[in-house]
């Protein structure tokens, strides 16, 4: 490996010690995740800094990503074209029951949120956007999987099931017997299974071949969605991701989402 390539991963390996749970880093913290020394972090950081990869607080120290994945970000979500096709299913969503809204992509183990549409209520819930949550406790994450060949939901849990709540369902016995029941249903509930008190149904919108390639979720306060409540905003949210497909065409939804989040596609051709 040559030795520029070698000081590419090293870059690469700070960057990923950044987290939702940890967005801000000292010096000496990277040094310790990443393996290396003071003095070879030091550098990187500099480098990393100068291009707007990193900033650095002046105040206390700290380092944190910088402002350049913002507008990274923004040029690829402006190249999926999210804007045009799925924001008015998503406020006509809220409008009508009065909840945050927001759509997904599967990334591995974990969802993420590239839309948000927030309730106008005074309490509301609502995941930020980039914002990655485990997929096998979540409404959105759970419609995912319930569609994914057995093969891969195995893989994906073999990763690691966290008990969250006393709702969580941590057992592969337990947690593929809901998702046949998602399935059935066509959409997928969770309550409070990640967070105490927050309840959300999710549909997953679907291409050509039955495969997921998002998901749309209305979330909020479990006093608000109650289990009849989200059993009828499900129809609601499963028709709306009928529609978002058909309006873009089930054919062509792999090609204007990111390939993570068709990960049956593969499974498929093989």
């Amino acid at each position: 490996m040559s030795q520029s390539v070698r000081a590419v991963e090293r870059a690469l390996d700070i960057l990923l010690c950044f987290s939702m749970e940890r967005p801000t880093l000292s010096l000496t913290e990277i040094a310790e995740q990443v393996g290396m020394h003071k003095s070879t972090i030091h550098r990187l950081l500099a480098t990393l800094e100068s291009k707007r990869f990193i900033t650095r607080n002046q105040t206390n120290g700290l380092y944190q990503l910088g402002f350049l994945f913002f507008e990274l970000a923004s040029i690829m979500l402006h190249d999926l074209d999210i804007h045009r096709w799925a924001m008015p299913y998503l406020e006509e969503i809220s409008l009508q029951c009065g909840e945050t809204v927001d759509l997904a992509i599967l990334d591995n183990s974990h969802v993420v949120y590239l839309q948000v549409v927030e309730s106008t209520q005074r309490v509301k819930i609502a995941a930020a956007v980039g914002e990655q949550l485990p997929a096998f406790c979540t409404a959105s994450g759970k419609a995912f999987l319930a569609y994914l060949p057995e093969k891969l939901v195995v893989q994906i849990l073999a990763q690691g099931t966290t008990k969250y709540t006393e709702n969580t369902l941590v057992s592969p016995e337990d947690l593929f017997k809901n998702l046949r029941q998602i399935r059935e249903l066509g959409f997928a509930i969770s309550e409070q299974e990640y967070e105490k008190d927050i309840n959300a149904v999710a549909a997953p919108i679907l291409d050509a071949n039955d495969c997921p390639v998002a998901a749309i979720a209305i979330v909020g306060p479990s006093y608000r969605m109650s289990r009849d409540r989200m059993l009828e905003l499900g129809e609601l949210i499963k028709e709306t991701a009928d529609a978002i497909a058909k309006d873009v065409g089930m054919a062509a939804l792999p090609v204007i989402l990111p390939r993570i989040t068709t990960p049956c596609m593969d499974e498929n051709t093989n």
